[in-house]
């Protein structure tokens, strides 16, 4: 008897029950993100990116290393993921974001007891059938925490197609073959990354330290699948070298010093800005929904000065709707990203939902949380009384065919939204599958 059919068996208190089974989901939940985050891209993708983690989960599930196996939904190969709106012009938002009237009353059937904070954007795209669309406060802003990184995603593939426009293959072997080192930009960040060498199997799982050598596209991974802001900050640094030395990228180490000594301020925050928020108006993602303007680290902070930033689920919506177009730069980049996006190990909050596990998730979150004293109140990790913005954006793609799209965004003081994360995922899987 597992602790659930207990707890379901010897507590007669209907609301006693539902405490306990919600303690126990919160319990499961920060278990599982203390355990080290999410991890994505395709099992079978090492080859192609020399994302070395990728060969460890790969041996696992060959039976080869021990480790948990994925789940049925991350088993797709890299030939298998497609863009499945490339063929759809879109040409304005204006054309999908039509409330479906069954899917909108469905959809509002779920908030009426939640934080009123809760705001999202739902787009059914299922091959061979009418767009369906519903919303909660799409337009409402929120810190993007995380989920900005996919801003720097795009920013990244649209400097490597400025630098090789004809060659896709080249742009793949500069992420394969442009190492980095950390250095000061790094600093600080809590997040840990999966750290592998294929040669002597060796594992390490722990934060980012200075001299650690990645891959281009290691970076990416680790930000994007760890969600490390150390690895933000120096894709985001990447960025602007690109754009600053363009067919001489790679600069050496002392040349890249001497450019960020040199060049002023106000000049960098307007090149940090640029290289990172273009991309997202280039593909008609509208700036008013959508703009990152911070470093991720401190150290990056200090460095180039920030800007405002902020998201709205309706253009979290709209990036996921050209990502799906092959208008994220190109269809190329577009693919590529979504990779990156594939959970292929752990999943948290939204992508943690049971109701998912067989479905295939392209996921990405984020959170902020910001605290203040406050008789009573202790600041603990996502329960800030100031802020506490918690993010999701999700491609689901199920095992029947179905796929849709889905922007969660909240803002709900002094608690761990995960668990109701997870819940509306769920509740969402139900009224999208619904007849």
């Amino acid at each position: 008897m597992n602790l659930k059919q207990f707890i379901t068996q010897h507590f007669l208190s209907t609301r006693l029950r539902e405490l306990i089974l919600r303690i126990v989901g919160i319990f499961a939940i920060f278990c599982f993100m203390e355990a080290g985050g999410l991890y994505g891209y395709p099992i079978d993708g090492y080859p192609d990116t020399g994302i070395r983690r990728l060969e460890r989960l790969r041996l696992r599930l060959a039976g080869q290393m021990q480790g948990a196996l994925p789940m049925a939904g991350a088993l797709k190969s890299t030939s298998s993921i497609i863009l499945h709106l490339t063929e759809n012009p879109i040409s304005s938002f204006d054309q999908v974001f039509v409330p479906d009237a069954l899917l909108q009353k469905r959809l509002d059937q779920l908030f009426p007891n939640r934080d009123e904070s809760y705001s999202v954007a739902l787009l059914d795209i299922t091959p061979g059938k009418p767009f369906r669309f519903a919303s909660r406060q799409e337009d409402r802003l929120f810190p993007p925490g995380s989920v900005g990184k996919l801003a720097i995603a795009a920013g990244v593939f649209a400097e490597l197609a400025r630098i090789h426009p004809n060659s896709s293959s080249v742009r793949q072997a500069l992420l394969r073959n442009r190492r980095i080192i950390a250095d000061h930009w790094i600093h600080s960040d809590h997040h840990e990354v999966p750290i592998y060498d294929p040669q002597t199997r060796i594992f390490e799982f722990r934060q980012i330290r200075e001299g650690d050598e990645f891959s281009l596209y290691e970076w990416i991974d680790h930000m994007l699948s760890a969600s490390a802001n150390s690895a933000a900050s120096t894709v985001w640094k990447e960025i602007i070298l690109m754009r600053a030395f363009g067919q001489k990228y790679p600069p050496d180490r002392d040349e890249e010093k001497r450019f960020f000594k040199s060049t002023p301020r106000q000049q960098l925050q307007k090149l940090a800005l640029s290289v990172v928020n273009d991309p997202l108006k280039e593909s008609g993602i509208d700036s008013r929904h959508w703009q990152l303007g911070t470093f991720f680290t401190r150290s990056g902070k200090n460095i180039v000065p920030g800007a405002p930033s902020y998201a709205s689920p309706k253009g979290a919506l709209q990036y996921l709707i050209r990502l799906e177009q092959g208008k994220i730069v190109d269809d190329w980049s577009s693919l590529e990203i979504k990779k990156l996006m594939y959970l292929t190990e752990k999943r948290i909050r939204y992508a943690s939902s049971p109701a998912l596990s067989k479905a295939a998730v392209y996921f990405k979150s984020g959170s902020l949380y910001q605290c203040k004293p406050e008789p009573g109140f202790r600041c603990l990790k996502y329960h800030g009384n100031v802020k506490n913005a918690m993010n999701s954006v999700a491609i689901v793609e199920t095992a029947d065919g179905r796929v849709y799209l889905v922007s969660l965004m909240s803002d709900v003081l002094r608690k761990n939204s995960a668990v109701d994360h997870q819940t509306l995922a769920t509740q969402i899987e139900t009224i999208i599958k619904a007849p």
